[in-house]
């Protein structure tokens, strides 16, 4: 069940560009998120959300040559992933930091392959040194290929990057060469974390998010754009908020959705978005579960499980991008409420949700024949 799993992100970027910095400043601003990280050669490392960056202690495994994707396999990598992912550890996400001369593509595969349980994909970060962008590219023709799999750029140093004309263009560019990744600007690695992983929830827990750190308005869809973090919602001061270059979406259904309408929308979601998870109601379609999504990039995942007892059904979903219209994702979004009894869902519409299932889960006779690789950002 997505709720007990932890989030793996990687971190990924050529020699230069700012990971570790971004990884540092991610470490020192986490705000209460427990962090693993599995760090080029001094290995997987458990890290306090309160511990300064760099005072790791003893708590390394050395991986030998730093190049995850070529020092392990998907197994051995599976090994750092027990040690990070045990119950005692009480980790909320984990990051690995590659290579700078690593294939983000490999290590994504491997992840995908893993038989750890207690983890997700939690999407690949690809950091970009603003200011040495073209001698990279050409030193490193596949940077085009690394973008083109992100699922979310960091456009590092954006501050060298010249006035903010240049800094416009050089992000368009770079957005032209990512397949509908968003692409966020940073100075020093300083992006938002509640863009990776949120601060430890008060409330339930909807993905990144707690429904309890969002404004909420009145009932049905409610847009809170730009105000994922704010001094009020988190205890901190003004100048602690990063304004990091995204925005939030939040939705509330007390309809179920379609199946085929809610598929639709999540096979064409729009450029620069980059995440969403939340729990979704398909009603009469299947009114013994709630199904939570888990989407990064263009990868998919339904994970179904029972209503809670007690609980109001109806649909909650987060949404977060970078140049994302907040009121046309309403809108789709809308669009795929079951509006009454002459809409309910036809049979069978929920075999494209049970293609996104991962098995064991989708293995019931309705989905037997239908259990496709989905379109994983591989």
């Amino acid at each position: 069940m997505l709720s007990t799993q932890i989030p793996v992100i990687v971190l990924a970027g050529f020699l230069g560009s700012g990971k570790t910095t971004l990884l540092n400043h991610l470490l020192r601003a986490s705000r209460g998120t427990r962090i693993g990280a599995i760090v080029n050669d001094f290995g997987s490392i458990e890290i306090d959300a309160m511990t300064v960056a760099g005072q790791l202690g003893d708590s390394t495994v050395s991986l030998g040559n730093g190049c995850l994707c070529c020092a392990v396999d998907a197994s051995e990598l599976d090994v750092f992933l027990e040690r990070l992912t045990r119950p005692a550890a009480r980790l909320d996400v984990i990051v690995i930091e590659a290579s700078g001369l690593a294939e983000p593509q490999e290590l994504v595969r491997m992840l995908l392959a893993s038989e750890n349980e207690r983890i997700v994909y939690g999407g690949l970060v690809e950091v970009v040194d603003a200011a040495e962008f073209d001698a990279t590219r050409e030193r490193h023709p596949e940077i085009e290929r690394h973008l083109g799999i992100a699922d979310l750029i960091v456009l590092n140093k954006a501050d060298r990057a010249g006035d903010g004309a240049a800094g416009e263009r050089l992000r368009q560019r770079i957005a032209g060469l990512a397949d509908g990744a968003a692409v966020i600007p940073a100075t020093y690695g300083r992006i938002d974390p509640e863009l990776l992983f949120a601060c430890r929830p008060r409330g339930e827990r909807v993905g990144q998010l707690s429904f309890d750190d969002l404004h909420t308005g009145d009932e049905g869809a409610v847009c809170d754009v730009g105000a994922v973090c704010d001094e009020h919602g988190h205890g901190h001061g003004h100048h602690d908020h990063l304004h990091a270059a995204y925005e939030t979406v939040s939705f509330t259904a007390a309809e179920p959705l379609h199946p085929r309408r809610l598929l639709h929308f999540l096979d064409s979601r729009p450029q620069g978005l980059y995440r969403i998870k939340g729990f979704v109601d398909f009603g009469d379609a299947d009114p013994r579960n709630r199904y939570t999504v888990h989407a990064v990039g263009r990868f998919l995942r339904f994970y179904p499980e029972p209503w809670p007892p007690g609980r109001e059904r109806g649909t909650q979903l987060v949404l977060i991008g970078s140049g994302t219209d907040g009121e046309a994702l309403l809108k789709a979004l809308d669009a795929a409420r079951v509006a009454g009894p002459h809409d309910a869902p036809e049979e069978h519409s929920m075999w494209g949700v049970l293609r996104y299932v991962p098995e064991p889960a989708a293995a019931e006779p309705a989905a037997g024949d239908l259990a496709e690789e989905p379109d994983d950002r591989s």
